[in-house]
């Protein structure tokens, strides 16, 4: 699940999100060359991401919760690095 050709911000949040929510499956894909020059835009190449994961904690969760998951895992980058995350978090069998 660790992909190599991310940067750190996204090694990072590969690393978080693996220790927080165990995932069967997680793609962290990086936005960031898709808003060169928008708002957020901060320069580093590694601002706008898209989080696309399954994983059995979200078995039973609504849409809402499951982003708050997320979120939480992610919470200082966030604040900090991230500007903008598109999140696809499923159950497994969904």
């Amino acid at each position: 699940m660790n992909d190599l050709s991310l940067g750190p911000v996204g090694q990072e949040m590969t690393a978080r999100l693996t220790a927080a929510l165990s995932p069967d499956h997680l793609a962290v894909i990086n936005d960031s060359a898709q808003h060169r020059g928008h708002m957020g835009d901060d320069g580093s190449g590694e601002s706008h991401f898209t989080v696309e994961i399954v994983a059995a904690a979200f078995t039973g969760q609504s849409r809402v919760a499951r982003q708050r998951m997320v979120n939480n895992a992610l919470a200082e980058l966030l604040r900090d690095k991230v500007h903008a995350l598109a999140i696809r978090a499923r159950a497994p069998g969904e």
